[in-house]
């Protein structure tokens, strides 16, 4: 079992920036690949991006590709999304997600993680 915190989420002109972290409980926290996804109101939520366990790659989506860099610290069980160049579109709120060790390629679907954080809301004014 896995719990996930997100924090970091707040109101930020576009342009601006701000760091998402996710702390995880447990002791295999490196065994998990990551992944970070948002909603936005009335909508679905969709993949932001994931880091895998094995081998640390990241994939982006290609809203945020460029803009968003997502790291690990496995000594601290937490992930990191540097949000940079944040746009009022970035609007959402964005939500951590851990499943254990991964496909082996992009996980991007949201449903083959189950383990989620509450969320935290991340909101860009124009």
């Amino acid at each position: 079992q896995v719990q996930l915190v997100e924090s970091g989420g707040g109101l930020v002109q576009a342009g601006g920036s701000l760091r998402l972290s996710c702390a995880a409980s447990g002791r295999t926290f490196s065994r998990y690949t990551m992944g970070w996804f948002r909603q936005f109101p009335g909508k679905e939520r969709e993949f932001v991006a994931v880091i895998g366990w094995l081998t640390g790659t990241t994939y982006y989506a290609d809203s945020v590709k460029g803009r968003f860099t997502l790291s690990r610290d496995n000594a601290k069980n937490t992930v990191y999304l540097q949000m940079n160049s944040l746009k009022p579109e970035d609007t959402a709120v964005y939500y951590c997600a851990a499943r254990y060790q991964g496909s082996g390629r992009p996980d991007t679907t949201g449903e083959l993680y189950p383990y989620w954080g509450q969320g935290t809301q991340v909101t860009v004014s124009s």
